[in-house]
């Protein structure tokens, strides 16, 4: 079911805003006010630790570093319950990334990120969220 609201905004904005779907390829502003609200309500649900999300985690290491490549795999076995699959990329001959898609409690899926990035020789991580809305 769709409900229509009206909405009060500056007129600066709403030119900058109207510039920015026209850019993106938007239909309408509505199309873009629904993804803008997925987006915060997603956003806003990564600050509550007993919501279920999915993502991804991904990292950059060094692959050649003693002993590494076994912490990576250790930490991953500890949080199978979360993990759905991993993918594994050579760059060169030095550096790996990895991209783990996880599913599960945001607790626990901070705790797995957290793992993974304080790790030395681990050179960059990041998350990406989302949800079913």
């Amino acid at each position: 079911m769709i409900k229509r609201f009206g909405v009060s905004i500056e007129k600066d904005l709403l030119e900058a805003f109207d510039k920015i779907i026209e850019e993106k390829g938007y239909n309408s502003r509505s199309e873009a006010i629904r993804d803008i609200i997925r987006d915060y309500i997603v956003k806003e649900k990564w600050n509550v630790k007993k919501e279920n999300v999915v993502g991804s985690i991904s990292l950059v290491y060094e692959h050649d570093v003693y002993g590494l490549a076994d912490k990576l795999t250790d930490i991953q076995h500890h949080y199978h319950d979360v993990i759905i699959s991993t993918l594994h990329v050579h760059f060169d001959e030095k550096n790996c990334l990895e991209v783990i898609l996880v599913r599960g409690r945001v607790e626990k899926i901070k705790k797995l990120y957290d793992e993974l990035s304080s790790l030395k020789w681990v050179r960059h991580t990041n998350i990406s969220i989302t949800d079913i809305i």
